[in-house]
């Protein structure tokens, strides 16, 4: 919406939009040269827009793109004199800025200000003033742009929130969606699942999720896809894992940024839009982006090489450019990648140079090589977060020695898992799975309890409703409500960024412990019995409670309520089905 509080002091070539709120996205959108996709003087490549937003010390340069004529996703215009960029203010009160425009042969990816010739709206300058945000939670306005600050959890900047990832990994092509413009199966029957033959997403159970005063585009398109990110953050899940590019080789080969699907220098405006209308409306339900740049089939083949070349370096501006402003955003690398680390090394720090959020950057690994995948990235200043493919057995023991691991290289990272093995199962429909015992114990709990940061959930490759062929998350509505009441348990009973797995706590072979040694511990026990807890360096009376995590509810008691430090103590049964598996919180009493 229009701003009524910002002012440009060179003209009125820019229009500011958005609301002028701390973390709101701000839009300026300028006139510039008349351009379309197609022009000879190509408008992704040949120009180059920054605008430098500056309030006291603090400047912060945020790279611009064409825009068509400033409202491809509903028009469908391919042409246009709109030129774009978007900020999300860290800060309240005045921020001026300072507009850089620049035309020469490859000037986009060129990183000296003064390169090329100044054109258009270089030298603009205005202001605006920020207020607070008058958001509340999920919306990520209300909690600030997720971060790292050099911890094993990334935090919200303005509520200090530790974050605990729970979420969807399929279908990876979340954005074939058949009412995204220029959205298609370009090689129907290809690849790993060429027995799903051609497919592109409608999202029709998801339809009745929509709500008055969602956002859609075109007259009413994009109801089913808005409706699936209602329903996963209904369920209070809050990140979705998305491919931006699976063409040349990748699976599904319906997801791309550009202009067709043998083009890789220009940008479909109006696409891009529709994406960027989807993105915005999961702020808004507190679903952070995971952003898949590439898969193994494609990490070699974008530009012909790995590596910077001129495609790659576009392509990630681009991303950036357009999406960056997001507040919870994960860049990573490529699905199952397989490119050198020098080269994983060389993208991430390009992002980096790029980014004016330093959102984290993570690259995801092949199967079960999870300990020995990430060894000459631990300790890179670019990388802070795993994203981990591998069984359920894997899950607890790689996430206490990789964390262990990164930080004794000198940087901390959040052990994510984003796929889980077999590669034909994945997480079963609940038709087929409806206890998902293996999935809970191992996968969830055995992350969470190794100190891990979460997980988001892969469907396989055999089973309905799986990695590429989705239509209704309500397929694993039970999955949804087991995730839920894990971090639940974590976030309302735990100071978890404080804690550390403490296995050897405990006398029992296959429990997991976690602990703030002497304060509180949590102990998993996944076939139910009981354990002993050593208290022999603690001292006082510590309470007993147990929960439930395959239903969560309230804490309950069990047979033994209350326990002494000073040596190996026994903590008792559940309060009830003593052979399933239950959670125990032990908390010094005060």
């Amino acid at each position: 919406m229009p701003s009524l509080n910002a002012n440009s002091q060179s003209g009125n070539s820019v229009n500011t939009t958005g609301e002028l709120k701390q973390w709101h996205k701000v839009t300026l959108t300028f006139e510039g040269p008349e351009s379309a996709e197609s022009s000879p003087a190509n408008p992704f490549l040949d120009y180059r827009m920054n605008v430098t937003f500056t309030k006291g010390n603090k400047n912060v340069v945020v790279p611009g793109y064409y825009a068509a004529d400033g409202n491809a996703g509903n028009s469908g215009s391919k042409s246009g004199n709109k030129w774009r960029c978007h900020f999300s203010p860290s800060e309240k009160g005045e921020w001026t800025w300072s507009a850089s425009f620049r035309k020469a042969s490859n000037i986009a990816l060129d990183d000296q200000p003064m390169a090329g010739e100044a054109c258009g709206f270089d030298g603009e300058k205005g202001s605006f003033n920020i207020a607070s945000s008058n958001k509340m939670a999920p919306d990520f306005r209300a909690k600030g742009i997720l971060q790292y600050t050099g911890k094993h959890y990334f935090q919200f900047a303005q509520t200090k929130e530790y974050f605990l990832k729970g979420g969807a990994d399929s279908p990876e092509n979340f954005l074939a969606y058949n009412e995204i413009d220029n959205t298609y199966d370009a090689d129907a029957g290809s690849g790993s699942y060429e027995h799903i033959g051609g497919f592109i997403h409608e999202y029709k159970p998801h339809i009745k999720d929509w709500n008055q005063g969602d956002p859609t585009w075109k007259d009413g398109k994009g109801k089913g896809i808005i409706g699936a990110l209602n329903y996963l953050s209904e369920k209070e899940m809050n990140s979705v894992y998305f491919l931006t590019y699976n063409l040349d080789g990748g699976d599904g080969r319906d997801v791309w940024m550009w202009s067709d699907e043998n083009e890789r220098e220009r940008f479909d405006c109006s696409k891009l839009d529709q994406w960027e209308i989807i993105f915005e409306h999961m702020d808004k339900r507190g679903l952070m982006l995971h952003v898949i740049t590439q898969e193994t089939e494609n990490d070699h083949k974008l530009g012909g090489s790995v590596g910077l070349n001129l495609h790659r370096k576009l392509y990630y501006r681009e991303l950036v450019a357009r999406f960056g402003h997001h507040l919870a955003l994960v860049w990573n690398l490529g699905e199952e990648n397989n490119t050198p680390d020098s080269d994983r090394k060389e993208i991430a720090a390009y992002i980096r140079s790029l980014d004016p959020y330093n959102h984290p950057i993570t690259v995801h690994t092949q199967a079960n090589v999870t300990l020995k995948f990430y060894n000459d990235l631990l300790g890179n200043e670019n990388f802070e977060a795993t994203s981990i493919q591998s069984d359920f057995n894997n899950f607890h023991n790689e996430a206490v020695v990789l964390r262990k691991r990164s930080a004794e290289a000198g940087r901390k990272w959040a052990i994510f898992y984003d796929e889980q093995g077999p590669a034909s199962q994945g997480v079963l429909p609940d038709v087929d799975d409806p206890m998902h015992d293996i999935v809970r114990k191992q996968g969830l709990w055995g992350n969470l309890m190794g100190g891990g940061a979460g997980v988001e959930w892969y469907f396989g490759h055999q089973y309905p409703h799986m990695d590429i062929n989705c239509e209704d998350w309500r397929s694993r509505d039970n999955m949804w409500d087991q995730t839920r009441h894990a971090l639940t348990f974590f976030q309302t009973y735990l100071p978890f960024w404080e804690m550390t797995p403490s296995d050897q706590l405990t006398s029992a072979d296959d429990d997991y412990c976690f602990a703030k040694e002497g304060e509180v511990y949590a102990v998993f026990l996944p076939n139910g019995g009981t354990t002993k807890l050593d208290l022999s360096k603690a001292n006082g009376e510590f309470d007993i409670q147990w929960y439930n995590p395959r239903k969560g509810g309230t804490l309950e008691n069990g047979s033994v309520q209350t326990i002494k430090g000073g040596d190996w103590v026994e903590i008792g049964t559940a309060p009830s089905e003593i052979h399933e598996d239950w959670t125990i919180l032990i908390k010094y009493r005060n």
